[in-house]
């Protein structure tokens, strides 16, 4: 059975989860990088999917209509998270909510639109009786404190310092911290059970064509686009993991609050030795944009949550993780071909 594959059932237990998943459930930002694999995901599972999109009909979502099951159990329809309406049209007769969608930007004025889109959803959902919405969050709400002692494991009960996200222009970081705060009241107000997703830098290879900022990420150091690295630490999930965690999040009755998802946590000197190691005929840069000066500690993060409560036990390794990325990005065009070395393919 591969790490990404639901354990085997009794019948009793088979037959459970078989009335599960036919219930109907919707994804917010379904054509979206973490959007698509938790359709994915949810389609594998046997579940019937809705999934929204300002423009159902545009080509970039076309991803989504060719995965399997998409046929049978797969439909889109249009809507806006600052139009309420239009997310009760969606939530018709949905069990669970996944509201994956959300601006990811550091503009100022996309603040509102997450925190007042969050807000929409949450109540549009319990308006049209769903059971369960599952948030996706972001470790930029938890890690980011200047005055966190560089010793201390982050959990579920950390949150980021606001004042100093504002201060420093880490807008996106701001705009999560107050859409899941939101989130959590207007749950708690209307009755629904809330269960939070919370990743980190999500990587792994994608099913839509666009690049993302996760995978621009990684692309912009092989292209040589990045002539130094920051003296920075930053932590790194799979994909495939990210999705499962909701999907388990959302069939745990007992999942409620936050749920830290991170397999692995690296300084960016690191990450760049990992990607010359496995792809030595890109131009990945050696030099720290702070050379001479000592190198930024690794913060620790707690994922028992995650392991315990819903089950997600194993993480992708990031080699492997960042192998298919890159692979995925050279055969959307994104990065030129390299040749595959066996002893690479060997090793992951």
């Amino acid at each position: 059975m591969s790490a990404h594959d639901p354990p085997k059932a009794n019948n009793k237990e088979g037959a459970d989860d078989q009335q599960q998943q036919q219930k109907l459930v919707c994804v917010t930002g379904a054509g979206g990088f973490i959007g698509s694999w938790v359709v994915k995901e949810l389609l594998r599972r046997g579940y019937r999917v809705r999934g929204t999109a300002r423009d159902p009909a545009d080509g970039k979502n076309a991803h989504l209509l060719a995965l399997e099951g998409a046929k049978e159990r797969l439909t889109l329809c249009r809507a806006d998270v600052l139009d309420r309406d239009s997310l009760r049209a969606a939530f018709a007769g949905c069990d669970g909510v996944f509201h994956v969608a959300s601006p990811v930007s550091n503009d100022p004025e996309l603040v509102p639109v997450a925190v007042e889109g969050t807000r929409n959803v949450v109540n549009a959902a319990a308006d049209m009786g769903a059971r369960c919405l599952v948030f996706t969050s972001s470790y930029g709400a938890v890690h980011m404190d200047p005055n966190r002692s560089p010793d201390a494991v982050l959990d579920e009960t950390c949150w980021s310092d606001y004042d100093y996200c504002k201060r420093t222009q880490n807008t996106y970081c701001c705009a999560k911290m107050l859409a899941e705060q939101t989130a959590a009241a207007e749950a708690a107000r209307r009755g629904l059970r809330l269960a939070v997703v919370v990743p980190c830098v999500t990587t792994g290879p994608a099913l839509q064509r666009a690049l993302n900022v996760s995978t621009n990420h990684v692309a912009r150091y092989l292209t040589g686009a990045r002539a130094t690295y920051p003296n920075a630490v930053a932590a790194y999930a799979d994909v495939r993991d990210v999705a499962r965690a909701h999907v388990l999040a959302y069939e745990r009755p007992a999942a409620r609050g936050r749920y830290l998802c991170i397999a692995a946590v690296l300084h960016r000197a690191q990450l760049m030795a990992m990607l010359r190691e496995l792809f030595p005929q890109y131009p990945v840069t050696a030099r720290c944009e702070d050379d001479g000066k000592p190198m930024a500690k690794p913060y620790r993060f707690s994922c028992r949550r995650v392991k315990e409560d819903l089950g997600l036990d194993q993480f992708t390794p990031l080699r492997k993780s960042l192998y298919e990325a890159v692979v995925c990005m050279q055969r959307r065009g994104h990065l030129l071909p390299v040749i595959q070395q066996h002893h690479q393919r060997a090793s992951l």
